[in-house]
Formats: C-alpha cells, structure tokens, sequence
C-alpha cells in the first residue's frame, strides 16, 4: 500500500517540480499540463504519442520513488513493530504523517541528481522524515493509538505504594488527644 498517491503528489510538490526532476534528458516532459494530466489520470488525448510516453517515462520513476520510499517506512514501522502493510484510516493523523513522510523521502529520490546543501527544503524535508522515523524505533515518537508498543505500556500497567507504617500517626497519638 502506497503511503502517498499520485494525485496527492500532483497537489505538493506538484506536477512542474515533478516533471522536472522525473524526465531525463533523452525523454524530457516539457508541459506542465500534461505531467499534471498523468499524474491525476485525465485525458492525454491532445498531446502527441512521444510526449504521452515520456509523461509516462516520467510518471513511472516517480512511482519508482514512492515504492522505495514507502519501502524504507515499512522498514522502520517493522522494527517499531506495526503489522505491515500498514492501513490507517484516511482521517487518522498517523496517515498524514506517513503521507508526508513518503513524500519528502520520494523527493529526495527523485532529486538525487541535483546540486543541494542542507539549506534545500528537498533535504531538509528529508533529513526530518528520517530523523522522526529514527524516534519512531526509539519509542521518542508515536503514530498514536496504532502503536504497538503503547498498548503494552499502557494496557498493563498496575501502580501500587507501599511505606513503611508512620512514626507519628493517629494511631500511635491517640493516647495524646
């Protein structure tokens, strides 16, 4: 199961940044319209076969990317202990960060080529993704009432205190009242 869709991917980074860094140079996507096109599944009709393949050249590395990006998340969801493949509900907040995990780590793959420095948000974006799923092995980091390792800390937890009996309580002043 994909953490993130192509129509979510067609909303942010969206399909000019996308056609950008999924073309290659012998197959370049040089309209907007039609990467964004692809992406969501419309009508391709009035562009020309050659653009329509390398939109689809395209559109299959960026699926590449999210495939190994989904994969490193399954990877660290595992060692956390998640049953995979992980199915939140699409409201849960746990599926928005996953969404949002997979698409700074497909971004970052698909960017590999370019030129960058720790300032880039592609980098930045991913170096966070990565250092969150680092906490969510850690246990520094939940996905929320999914998490495994939180049901076992807290379904079985049974609190109890005991002291020694008081020096001076009611009991030992009572000869004093």
């Amino acid at each position: 199961m994909a953490y993130i869709t192509l129509t979510e991917l067609a909303e942010r980074p969206g399909p000019r940044e996308l056609a950008q860094c999924a073309s290659t140079l012998m197959q370049p996507v040089r309209d907007e319209a039609l990467m964004d096109a692809t992406l969501r599944g419309l009508d391709r009709s009035k562009w020309t076969p050659e653009e329509q393949a390398s939109a689809d050249a395209a559109l299959k590395r960026i699926q590449d990317a999210v495939a190994e990006a989904d994969a490193v998340i399954d990877g660290f969801l595992a060692k956390r202990g998640y049953p995979l493949p992980l199915e939140l509900p699409p409201t849960s907040t746990g599926k928005s960060v996953l969404t949002s995990w997979s698409r700074a780590i497909s971004r970052y793959y698909l960017n590999k080529s370019r030129v960058t420095d720790d300032k880039d948000p592609v980098v930045r974006d991913y170096k966070d993704a990565m250092k969150l799923l680092d906490w969510l092995v850690q246990g520094k980091y939940s996905l929320g009432g999914t998490d495994p390792e939180a049901k076992a800390l807290n379904g079985g937890t049974d609190v109890r205190f005991a002291a020694a009996e008081p020096v001076f309580g009611r009991a030992q002043l009572k000869a004093f009242r």
